[in-house]
């Protein structure tokens, strides 16, 4: 099953949260819901850098953008920012967007390339628009320092009570995503990527044992995934989610 099934992406907009394989999480899911007639913009609403082998729109009207998603179906877009080689969030609103394409997936905070994440005040930069968010985590930052392993260690350790030098376990890692979800927040579905052993994979059931939120895990890199806890319980899928995008089936039905 598609990973995009798995996590139920629908239409409108998805922010995509925390550290790990956001980037390739957007492009796989982009490629995905394209594939099956979609309209898919990718953007972030911090920075993100241009995609290898699709259309990079910098500042795009609404005319380009419009006739760019219809002839290819998947695109970038954002606006460039100076002597960075990365793209912020697009001039256009986001009500527009959403508008203008069937899905857009916002990459919605930044990791420093780092597993995990603990976020600052002003993080994540959630869309009001969004109607989910899909939190990723590397299971790679488990048994890791957290210093070593987490972007904002200093967070981590206040939500926590641990050390820098203590190793992540899920079970703290679900303290701190459960502690920094907001009620204002659209449904979250969460996806361990890296996890491509059983140690790896045992520390994503672990974690999903602590949250209430459906929970995926596999490798992004390897095309292959699982749900360990879902809407119906462990090893289902989400429901079929109805099309809204005027009349188009591309996956929903």
């Amino acid at each position: 099953m598609p990973l995009s099934e798995r996590l139920g992406i629908r239409p409108g907009v998805t922010a995509v949260i925390g550290g790990g394989g956001k980037t390739t999480l957007l492009r796989t899911l982009g490629e995905e819901l394209a594939a099956g007639g979609a309209r898919v913009l990718l953007c972030a609403t911090t920075k993100i850098y241009p995609f290898d082998g699709l259309l990079n729109l910098a500042d795009p009207t609404e005319e380009t953008l419009a006739e760019a998603l219809e002839s290819r179906r998947l695109v970038c877009a954002g606006t460039p920012v100076p002597g960075t080689g990365k793209l912020t969030a697009p001039g256009l609103p986001m009500a527009r967007l959403a508008a203008l394409a069937d899905c857009v997936l916002a990459e919605a905070d930044g990791s420093a390339g780092r597993p995990l994440k603990a976020h600052a005040a002003h993080e994540p930069v959630v869309p009001r628009e969004a109607n989910q968010i899909i939190q990723v985590v590397g299971a790679s930052g488990f048994g890791r320092p957290i210093r070593e392993a987490v972007h904002r260690p200093e967070r981590f350790c206040a939500l926590t009570g641990l050390e820098p030098e203590d190793p992540v376990t899920p079970e703290a890692l679900a303290e701190v995503l459960r502690a920094e979800a907001s009620r204002t927040w659209p449904p979250i579905r969460v996806l361990v990527n890296q996890a491509e052993d059983e140690t790896a994979m045992e520390a994503a059931r672990r974690l999903a044992e602590r949250l209430p939120w459906p929970v995926c895990a596999g490798a992004l890199k390897r095309r292959s995934w699982i749900c360990l806890s879902s809407f119906g319980g462990p090893g289902t899928s989400p429901p079929a989610l109805p099309c809204a995008c005027g009349g188009r089936g591309f996956g929903w039905s």
